[in-house]
């Protein structure tokens, strides 16, 4: 969808909004068989939400948050799959989409205009979801056991451009390995899960919450084995990198992985362009909190998100956001 369409759109939605949330209160969802009164001609917003790949947290997320917003009165709300975290940057900053995940490092450098980003994007945070942990998964008998032994091994490093293949980056730059020093590959997580269990790739870096799908799909038919990340080397990239933290992936998440596995956690973040009207801010934030429950269906690590962790964003709160925050209580 191109901006000036939703720049339309929404100038049209937010006076339906205003409308509706006369008194202070937010649209709720339309009652069921409910219709605009007779002569009353109902204009209706429409956003895309830029989530992710088939296999991880942010697909199956992307469409519960378009499915619940779609019932709000006015606004019709779809979710596209896209390389992730990077990409929904661009594409949220562009108006092509008008939200999306992305990972809390990824969001960073674009505000910042750091590299992969070229330029710094206008993008503000609606709230962060949950930590997601980088996974670096290889089969059992594949002689790899630290990220050390990935030298002049096959390995999938995600989408080209996503917030996990600069995370993998950082990870090989902090133990002072580069991609001179493997053979990267460029797949999406199906694609890679595939590659694992066929043995066309050695080891694979993925960044999701846990229980991701695809380790799970390829646990069922091989045997695997995932790398953890030194102490040392967790200390210096939360040291220099200030939205990374140290987490671990716990025993018994994966079948065959009996042990904690130390790895370096990113947040994520809802994000918008910054000109999104505040009230429509608003009633998103406010709308997806309180169906947190019906999210957490869809994929267990929704029932992370609360107000009380949801306001410490990566990049600075939207107005619209930061509003529901202070109305619950968790913002000054």
């Amino acid at each position: 969808m191109r901006k000036d369409g939703w720049q339309l759109g929404t100038v049209l939605c937010v006076a339906l909004l205003l409308l509706l949330t006369a008194g202070g209160c937010a649209p709720k969802p339309a009652a069921e068989g409910e219709k605009p009164a007779e002569g009353e001609k109902q204009e209706t917003t429409y956003l895309t939400f830029a989530s992710g790949s088939v296999g991880g947290a942010y697909y199956p997320l992307g469409g519960g948050i378009a499915d619940v917003l779609s019932e709000l009165p006015g606004i019709q709300c779809v979710s596209e799959s896209t390389g992730a975290s990077i990409e929904n940057g661009r594409l949220v900053a562009s108006g092509e989409s008008q939200m999306g995940f992305m990972m809390g490092d990824a969001a960073f450098k674009a505000v910042q205009g750091i590299d992969p980003f070229k330029e710094k994007l206008p993008l503000k945070a609606l709230f962060s979801m949950y930590p997601a942990p980088e996974h670096i998964v290889t089969l059992k008998n594949s002689g790899i056991n630290s990220v050390e032994d990935l030298k002049g091994k096959r390995v999938s490093v995600d989408a080209p451009g996503s917030g996990c293949e600069a995370m993998a980056k950082e990870i090989l730059k902090a133990y002072g390995m580069t991609y001179d020093d493997i053979e990267e590959a460029f797949l999406s997580q199906p694609e890679a899960a595939t590659a694992l269990k066929d043995g066309t790739v050695d080891a694979v870096f993925w960044n999701f919450a846990y229980p991701g799908a695809v380790v799970m799909d390829v646990a069922s038919a091989r045997d695997i084995k995932m790398i953890p990340i030194k102490d040392e080397i967790l200390d210096k990239l939360t040291q220099e990198f200030p939205y990374y933290v140290k987490g671990k992936i716990p025993a018994g998440t994966y079948k065959g992985v009996d042990e904690d596995i130390a790895a370096l956690e990113v947040g994520n973040a809802v994000v918008v362009r910054e000109d999104m009207p505040e009230d429509l801010a608003y009633t998103i934030t406010k709308t997806l909190y309180e169906n947190v429950k019906r999210l957490a269906e869809i994929h267990p690590v929704a029932a992370q998100m609360t107000p009380e962790s949801g306001w410490r964003t990566p990049i600075e709160l939207h107005p619209g956001a930061a509003k529901y925050f202070r109305e619950v209580g968790v913002l000054k």
